[in-house]
């Protein structure tokens, strides 16, 4: 009886310390196995995380070569302004020397007209258009006073205007014009006024009894003269290109 509870005690002291020893192992291996799997993991993570820095590096150095070339885009574009206002700017430079510009400034407007008719001798005969070249030396005076621009009767003065009799008109730039002549010159109004007014000048010499023109000179702050409306064109003329 003795034995028996004897041998029944070992054999539940047995299964006792098989499943101690069963639930060991299976914790150890459960430990082993998660051990590795961290392991794992740890190692699949830095090489992911290796491959987010390349991508990073890669990104970075692509906005960097972008950055890159919009700086070299934008200076480009900046130069190119500044180039094209350059040119802008001269090309108005030429084309005001040219008349083919409308400009505004200071200067003078000098109205020339024929004398008051006699009641007593009427006539149809102008003082002033069969005596045009007083137009003439007008410009003149005007060009030689540092005048930038001149106009007649609205028709701008360059260097292939002609003014000249035909039948009863004065044609200027081909165009039929008549007294009273209003003469627009843009420049310094005290020099421009001063120099056709000096004595024995072109002034006084219309107003003289030889010819008894009205003629009134007077200074302006602003002063409109058009554009030259003819093409402007060289048949013959050819640029020379400068020696360097």
């Amino acid at each position: 009886m003795n034995q028996m509870k004897a041998r029944i005690s070992i054999g539940i002291i047995c299964m006792i310390l098989g499943l101690v020893l069963a639930l060991q192992f299976r914790s150890v291996q459960n430990n082993y196995l998660q051990g590795i799997g961290s392991a794992q993991k740890a190692q699949d993570l830095a090489v992911e995380l290796k491959k987010v820095r390349r991508e990073k590096d890669a990104l970075k150095s692509e906005i960097n070569s972008l950055e890159g070339k919009i700086k070299e885009i934008e200076e480009s574009e900046a130069k190119e302004d500044v180039l094209v206002r350059n040119i802008r700017n001269e090309l108005e430079k030429y084309k005001m020397i040219s008349g083919l510009k409308r400009v505004k400034g200071p200067g003078v407007v000098v109205v020339i007209d024929d004398p008051p008719i006699d009641p007593q001798f009427p006539t149809d005969v102008s003082i002033i258009m069969y005596n045009y070249d007083l137009l003439l030396s007008l410009i003149n005076k005007l060009n030689d006073a540092g005048a930038e621009a001149i106009s007649i009767n609205e028709q701008r003065v360059v260097s292939k205007t002609e003014i000249n009799l035909a039948g009863s008109n004065v044609n200027i730039n081909s165009v039929p014009t008549a007294p009273p002549f209003v003469v627009k010159a843009i420049g310094n109004p005290d020099t421009l006024a001063s120099t056709l007014n000096i004595r024995f000048g072109i002034v006084e010499q219309m107003r003289s009894e030889r010819y008894n023109l009205r003629v009134t000179v007077e200074k302006k702050k602003e002063v409109l003269i058009p554009r030259y409306n003819e093409v402007i064109k060289f048949r013959y003329a050819k640029p020379v290109e400068e020696e360097q």
